[in-house]
């Protein structure tokens, strides 16, 4: 079963959760295959983000035959459609997580690696106006600040 990788949870939470990805996939345009069933639902397991290589161990681990270059291009063609975050805060890899849809962006832990999507975007109006300035059409933007958690900071 696609689901085998949260064994913590009942049968009707993993079908609620295979529903939910097959929702974000089919919103997105997406067929809902099973490798791009597994990457999200092993991804939505994950309590912060995550690399391709250590989603692909956790894949193997439970069993699953998937190859690494499939996990690469499926959280490659997820994130052109947006259905995952990708991260950019670990040099030379690139991180996934499955946030929450709409317009956000993130403050992102550089030691736990946690995130907290933070809502309310207040950069539109200085990114109009510095586009304006520059003769400069902007069709989308992103913003990821990285820092310490307030955990981190204790610690």
């Amino acid at each position: 079963m696609i689901l085998n990788l949260i064994s913590a949870v009942s049968y009707s939470d993993m079908n609620a959760a295979q529903s939910t990805s097959e929702e974000r996939l089919a919103r997105a345009g997406l067929r809902a295959t099973r490798q791009r069933l597994l990457v999200l639902e092993t991804l939505a397991a994950e309590p912060h983000d995550a690399t391709a290589q250590e989603i692909y161990a956790r894949l193997r681990q439970s069993g699953e035959p998937v190859g690494l270059a499939t996990v690469y291009r499926t959280l490659s063609l997820l994130g052109e459609h947006g259905v995952v975050d990708e991260f950019a805060h670990r040099p030379g890899e690139t991180c996934y997580r499955l946030c929450g849809e709409g317009h956000h962006h993130h403050l992102v832990c550089s030691r736990c690696h946690g995130v907290a999507e933070v809502e309310g975007c207040e950069v539109d109006e200085w990114l109009g106006k510095a586009a304006r300035e520059h003769g400069f059409a902007p069709m989308a933007h992103t913003l990821e600040v990285t820092g310490l958690c307030a955990e981190c900071q204790a610690a």
